[in-house]
């Protein structure tokens, strides 16, 4: 009766074959590599060669004979197990030996064939064993897969968490911050309402100084609520730019006059700007929402003495925008985080001249945001007690900025 070679799709198994009978040695390696070609057979007749060999290569099963000299087959099942604990073992028993049998099953054996030996049953075997071991390996696989997606996991859940508390503290420090901000003007408006309606029923309205402060408070808080506005459209990503040709230095010039007359207190700038005009495509809105941000800005950390200068020029197809001020200057600590939203430069409460209202902090994070959507790039340099200078560089003929 002849058998056709068992076929199968997969890659090259190992088997180790451990036995001191010299004609099994050859014998069995011949029937299994004729029935079953895809598997290579290995062959020892000691088994201290054969752990020295299982600390060298993975094998798919391992046959052993339980009854060998030096190390027998129960005493090398027991180390197979603590070394390659997945490696299935087979082992072979002599006839009469099925005490020797039952304690190597209760050993961890996953099977064993008697002497003499059934070819058939010993191939089905073999392969049942060569399954297992590869499903073992596959569970193995998988389990080191969840446990590394189970850390990964870990450490996006820690790094959402943190991200999630840092979200909420910049929130109660926003909501501690517009709170304050929002009240000072409304409290100016409060009072000034009160004395107004005072003068109103004793007809004493020749002073016009509590106009005067409602209309400040009352700029101070369209400031404050621009600044959110502009935040949130920024934050969403519907920030729009409507975007059209316009002389950067009439436009700056423009922007400059409508800063000196409505700044109080007074501030003196001294202004540089090129004789020919600079065409850039910009939104003429957003881009005066910047320049007034520097200079409010400038003004805020300068003392009234101090002047201001606003330096606009050419540079190769970029327009640049310099606002320098000789106010107190940033610490340098401080310097990579002025363009964060929320962030307020520390340690001035004495040194600014509007103590009293230093704002949400949105100003700079807007005004970057602003420059960025324009294709531009915005920078600072500072230095405590020597003023800061803002350099705005937007492109020209609606090219995009090359630093």
């Amino acid at each position: 009766m002849t058998h056709e070679p068992i076929t199968q799709s997969h890659c090259q198994e190992r088997v180790l074959l451990v036995d001191d009978d010299t004609a099994l040695l050859h014998a069995l390696p011949l029937t299994i590599t004729l029935r079953i070609p895809h598997i290579k057979v290995e062959i020892t007749d000691s088994a201290i060669e054969a752990l020295k060999r299982l600390e060298q290569m993975e094998y798919d099963a391992i046959i052993t004979d339980i009854k060998m000299p030096g190390m027998d087959g129960l005493a090398l099942l027991h180390a197979i197990k603590e070394r390659s604990p997945e490696t299935p073992t087979i082992l072979i028993t002599g006839h009469g030996e099925h005490d020797l049998a039952i304690q190597a099953l209760r050993g961890g054996a996953y099977d064993f064939i008697q002497k003499p030996i059934d070819r058939e049953y010993f191939l089905l075997a073999l392969q049942r064993a060569i399954h297992t071991c590869r499903l073992r390996r596959q569970v193995r696989e998988q389990q080191r897969a969840l446990e590394s997606y189970a850390t990964s996991l870990e450490a996006l859940v820690a790094e959402r968490t943190k991200e999630l508390q840092e979200a909420n503290a910049a929130k109660d420090r926003f909501l501690s911050i517009a709170s304050h901000e929002l009240r000072t003007p409304l409290t100016s408006l409060k009072m000034m309402i009160q004395l107004l309606h005072r003068r109103i029923e004793q007809r004493q309205l020749s002073d016009n100084t509590a106009i005067t402060v409602i209309e400040r408070a009352t700029r101070r808080m369209e400031v404050l609520v621009q600044d959110l506005l502009s935040t949130s459209l920024i934050e969403l990503g519907q920030l729009q730019l409507h975007k059209q040709p316009h002389d950067m230095v009439a436009l700056c010039n423009t922007v400059i006059e409508e800063f000196q007359m409505t700044a109080s207190p007074p501030v003196t700038l001294e202004t540089k700007m090129p004789t020919e005009p600079l065409i850039a495509v910009v939104d003429s809105i957003r881009i005066s929402q910047v320049l007034l941000n520097l200079l409010t800005n400038a003004r805020k950390y300068s003392h009234a003495a101090h002047p201001i200068s606003i330096h606009v020029m050419r540079q190769g197809e970029t327009c640049v925008i310099e606002v320098h001020d000789q106010g107190i200057g940033i610490e340098a600590e401080q310097l990579p985080y002025i363009f964060e939203r929320f962030y307020r430069v520390q340690d001035t409460k004495d040194t600014v001249q509007t103590s009293s209202s230093q704002g949400l902090g949105l100003g700079l994070y807007i005004t970057r945001q602003i420059v960025i959507q324009h294709g531009g790039h915005i920078s600072v340099q500072s230095m405590p007690g020597q003023g800061s200078t803002f350099t705005v560089s937007i492109p020209l003929n609606g090219q995009e900025d090359p630093s």
